[in-house]
């Protein structure tokens, strides 16, 4: 794991490295550079395989320039099938990169198995790629004539001239968490999306995709036995190639069974992972650590439980907002910042994660919720229904749902669906159109649409890997884990696991109506029962009680009389009815929000 940055053109040298710098954390081992007049190519190291010098970047071949962040985990097989036609120097997955670029072109890619964000200079054109399923940052911008990139926004705002807001980053994340790319929340600074990869040339920018799940053909697997029987081998495949590091590796565990899946398969392995638990002092509805000693006991791991009160979550906030670098709602951000921090001081630099899992095997309830809600779409008298849900609004999401079928518009929109359009314009200080923010899905949808997929709980999936995971989950688990050098493996999402759950029948995933089936029938002879049939609890944690109890919560007033952002009545009606128990997220990221905005642009 590691940081990219570049300049092609124009550049004052003290800025770059000063942009550079703020990167550390990310590769603390080394930082290299290569730079000309017109050129600046950097690297910030954390060294995982093949920790010996020689692996450092940037990495040069001839006319090829590499700085890449990641972990290639088929490196292996690819440089026995490229030796022929490369004299390799090193036991490092760059250097398999530039190999197999030079044999297959912008192509290697697709040869890739693993998590990246790839910068690739080829003479005067250069190359970025980010990997298929948004595991790795990357973020560019073009001023005049100088491009920019940088794994993190943080190297690109020193050479903004001014601040200013990107609206759309502003109304995608208030809709779903997060800014959709390419959008972020400063003016003149683009994200990569998954599966993308851009091509700067002759001071021309082009971006391209060159991977999307809706390729894969539906219903090649329409029989459970063979789905089963594919899924585990594919499963345990991914989190074996996974544990290949020359550093010390450990692994989150909560009472569920997506990390005690990955610990199972782990052991299987021999490699017994040192497990990591959080819990909350005095917040006993919260806390899985019961949960996850009898997990641990029950795989014969070691776990460590780590305890936070109010003090910790307030006092770790500031620096968890500024490590994201733009707003993010997730509060799951900062106790998770905290697990980290102990990781670290525990001395290990991998961390096995089970991001994925929910959105490949259905394991959101709401998930099986909306496939109901759905047939309602087909209701031959629906119009006074329409005209009933127009003339009655209500800010339950319940009804937003149903509003949406009776007028033949979208139904699901991420299961980080927050703010709705009504919500919205009933807030702001602005008209906000009902169904605005389909445009930030629209790229998704006309690609689901035009594709071969037919059954929605494939458009589920998709829309919620491509964004609630990748711009969602991912950013933070990313961010939160490289503020302290640590390196976060996601097995479940492998890009061969992930395919194949795309090319099974729909319903073998859904038709029990039981969430992750597949999953739990995979595991059922391997895990304990309770551990099986455990209610899911996410990565829940008591921020709302903290934000309100620390008085916190307060700088979305103070932030709003100067932005006159938010109707102040309709404002605080959301942060009464949060203090009761409703809308805690919503408020949350209005929090988040005005830390930004306070930060930036006052």
């Amino acid at each position: 794991m590691c940081a990219i940055f570049g300049i092609l053109g124009d550049y004052d040298e003290a800025i770059a490295k000063s942009a550079l710098s703020k990167l550390s954390h990310r590769g603390p081992d080394y930082c290299g550079i290569i730079q000309t007049k017109n050129l600046f190519f950097a690297h910030q190291r954390l060294s995982i395989l093949d920790v010996n010098e020689r692996s450092h970047q940037p990495m040069q071949h001839e006319k090829i320039l590499l700085s890449f962040n990641g972990e290639i985990y088929n490196f292996k097989e690819l440089k026995n099938e490229l030796a022929c036609g490369f004299e390799f120097k090193t036991q490092s997955d760059g250097e398999v990169i530039i190999a197999a670029y030079l044999k297959w072109g912008v192509h290697f890619v697709n040869h890739l198995r693993g998590m990246f964000a790839i910068a690739l200079l080829d003479n005067q054109t250069l190359y970025l790629f980010r990997d298929r399923l948004g595991k790795k940052p990357l973020f560019y911008m073009q001023q005049n004539n100088t491009f920019l990139f940088s794994s993190e926004i943080k190297g690109l705002t020193p050479f903004l001239k001014k601040h200013e807001l990107n609206d759309d980053a502003l109304m995608s994340y208030l809709s779903f968490l997060a800014p959709t790319p390419p959008h972020t929340f400063f003016k003149g600074i683009h994200k990569l999306a998954a599966g993308e990869y851009l091509v700067y040339e002759s001071r021309h920018v082009q971006i391209r995709r060159y991977f999307d799940l809706l390729d894969t053909k539906p219903n090649i697997i329409t029989d459970r036995d063979e789905a089963l029987s594919l899924l585990e081998g594919l499963l345990e495949e991914s989190i074996n190639i996974r544990l290949d590091a020359d550093v010390p590796m450990a692994s989150l565990l909560s009472g569920g069974i997506d990390s005690a899946t990955l610990n199972y398969y782990a052991t299987q392995k021999g490699v017994n992972l040192h497990t990591y638990t959080l819990g909350y002092k005095e917040f006993a509805k919260y806390d899985e650590r019961e949960n996850a000693r009898q997990s641990a006991e029950f795989l014969g791991v070691q776990n460590t439980q780590v305890e936070i009160n109010q003090d910790d979550f307030m006092s770790a906030c500031g620096n968890v907002l500024d490590t994201l670098d733009e707003p993010l709602n997730d509060p799951a951000a900062v106790p998770l910042y905290l697990l980290f921090e102990r990781i670290k001081k525990d001395g290990y630099k991998v961390v096995f994660s089970g991001e994925g899992s929910d959105e490949l095997f259905l394991g959101y309830r709401q998930y099986f919720e909306y496939l109901d809600i759905e047939k309602a779409s087909s209701l031959a008298h629906k119009n006074w229904l329409k005209k009933y849900f127009r003339a009655n609004f209500s800010m339950n999401r319940e009804w937003e749902w149903y509003k949406r079928i009776f007028d033949d518009t979208l139904l699901f929109r991420t299961s980080g669906d927050k703010f709705t359009d009504l919500q919205k314009n009933r807030l702001m200080r602005r008209n906000v159109k009902d169904n605005e923010s389909l445009q930030y899905l629209k790229p998704y949808r006309d690609i689901y649409e035009a594709s071969a997929h037919k059954d929605e709980s494939i458009w589920y999936s998709y829309i919620d890997l491509n964004l609630f995971q990748a711009e969602h989950f991912l950013t933070k688990l990313d961010r939160v884990s490289m503020a302290h050098s640590i390196e976060s493996r996601t097995p479940f999402l492998d890009h061969k696991l992930a395919c194949t759950i795309f090319s099974i029948a729909p319903k073998l995933r859904y038709e029990e109506g039981v969430t992750k089936s597949l999953l739990k029938e995979i595991m059922k002879d391997k895990l304990d029962e309770k551990i099986l049939k455990r209610k899911k609890k996410g990565f829940s944690n008591p921020y709302m009680e903290y934000l309100i109890n620390s008085k916190q919560i307060e700088l979305i007033k103070e932030v709003n009389k100067q932005t006159g952002m938010f109707k102040e009545k309709e404002l605080q009606e959301y942060i009464a009815t949060a203090s009761r128990g409703s809308f805690k997220q919503h408020v949350w990221g209005l929090y988040v929000l005005s830390v930004w905005l306070k930060k930036w642009m006052l």
